[in-house]
């Protein structure tokens, strides 16, 4: 037998490990016709088979009332959920007291949405009382963290709102922030600035550094500006960087890129680079891509470019490129921003062989069924070896068994046909299946 045919066959092979049930199965068989069945002493098969329809019929009516209970609930739901979102807020109070009456899995969840629109009706005093019921039935219950929001909303809507510093609750504490940034940004800030620069969490310093950087206040731009320049609470700088990049202004962006040109940091030159692609600054990205000194940064640029989809830029520095790392670096974006034309492009006909190599093995993730045609053509015009072994690493990435099974069937190099059965072996796929079975019946 071939080499190929044993690959084949130990693909075909599949033989599962006995388990338990085989064992009792082969232990079945192994007895005689005529053997006593083992059963409870002293009960008759037939009241033991009229004992287990009993016993499976109560589980039945079990699982039928418990049914008929979630379909109830679930419906008295949806019904509640319909009417919020009308505003029906009478309609929506009565569906979800009968679900948190029926106690079942969603019952938490009613009490918090009664709650919910008892406040929207005014009633306060219901609503915080619903809430308190919610806390008290439901110590465990995921939404206790949103009964506490909501309660918080009601307090500040009646002038109750507590100081946000006396907030135990860290996210509370924030929601208790965002109110007041809302109410008395004056009085807010000084605060939020107080817990950066205080010994608060880093999460809760995170979340105050998030409300700043959406206040539109001077004063809070400039406490952001601050930390992302390193000037105060350095391990924030890039989570400050970051934010001006999803939040900021055409002045913040002016912030980022002083930022950049005045810091030595490849880091902090990477967190800015980053959000100058989530800000659209494609342009800046650019400058950093064909300016940069530090080749490490510059290639976070270049890939940043692929992320941002700029093919027509990418392929100019991929041209221009002097050298085989920033070339392969945009090749890579290439891929990136799903401009497979070229990439097959310099599959096919770059002078650079190592290029065309590198081309070809992003053909396999990035190429997708549709290039197939393309791999074979480039399989079949070029005679190197590792070229048609990367092609068929390609077609066995994209899963395309046919274009390897036509591979398979003309190869004429012993080894490149065993490497084609060997990938079909691994497929798993109908097609491929039928070609080893093929090779085995020969």
């Amino acid at each position: 037998m071939s080499f190929v045919s044993v690959l084949a066959l130990a693909a075909l092979l599949d033989v599962p490990e006995q388990g338990p049930a085989a064992a009792r199965s082969s232990f079945a068989l192994a007895l005689p016709p005529d053997a006593p069945s083992v059963g409870t002493p002293g009960i008759s098969e037939d009241e033991r088979q009229a004992r287990e329809d009993e016993r499976r019929e109560r589980d039945d009516e079990r699982k039928a009332s418990e049914d008929e209970r979630k379909d109830r609930e679930n419906g008295l739901y949806d019904e509640g959920t319909s009417a919020l979102d009308e505003g029906a807020w009478d309609r929506a109070v009565q569906a979800f007291r009968q679900v948190s009456e029926l106690k079942g899995r969603r019952a938490d969840a009613a009490l918090y949405w009664t709650a919910y629109a008892k406040s929207k009706q005014g009633k306060t005093a219901d609503a915080l009382s619903g809430l308190e019921e919610l806390r008290r039935a439901y110590p465990q219950s995921r939404w206790l963290k949103e009964a506490g929001a909501l309660e918080l909303e009601i307090r500040q809507r009646s002038g109750q709102a507590p100081r946000p510093e006396t907030v135990a609750d860290e996210d509370l504490k924030l929601m208790a922030l965002n109110g007041l940034i809302n109410s008395d940004p004056e009085q807010a800030i000084p605060l939020l600035e107080k817990f950066l620069q205080g010994t608060s969490s880093r999460k809760l310093q995170e979340r105050a550094l998030f409300v700043l950087c959406q206040s539109s206040s001077p004063k809070a731009r400039e406490i952001v500006a601050r930390v992302a320049r390193g000037e105060s609470q350095p391990d924030l700088q890039r989570r400050a960087i970051q934010s001006l990049g999803v939040f900021g202004s055409a002045e913040s962006r002016k912030v980022l890129a002083d930022i950049y040109a005045s810091s030595a940091d490849a880091s902090v030159k990477k967190a800015v680079l980053q959000a100058f692609m989530v800000s659209g600054e494609k342009e800046r990205l650019l400058d950093a891509a064909r300016n940069e000194k530090d080749p490490d940064v510059r290639r976070q640029a270049v890939q940043l470019l692929g992320a941002m989809g700029a093919r027509n830029e990418l392929w100019a520095m991929y041209q221009a490129g002097s050298d085989p790392e920033s070339r392969k670096t945009a090749l890579q974006a290439l891929a990136v921003a799903g401009d497979i034309d070229r990439i097959v492009e310099i599959a096919k006909s770059d002078k650079d062989f190592e290029m065309r190599l590198a081309a070809m093995r992003m053909l396999g993730p990035f190429g997708g069924p549709s290039k197939a045609a393309a791999i074979v053509e480039i399989y079949r015009a070029d005679g190197d070896p590792r070229m048609r072994e990367a092609a068929q690493s390609a077609l066995f990435v994209s899963n395309n068994a046919a274009a390897l099974i036509e591979i398979a069937r003309s190869e004429q190099d012993p080894h490149l046909k065993e490497k084609a059965v060997a990938h079909l072996a691994n497929m798993h796929s109908k097609e491929a299946t039928a070609f080893l079975l093929e090779i085995l019946n020969k």
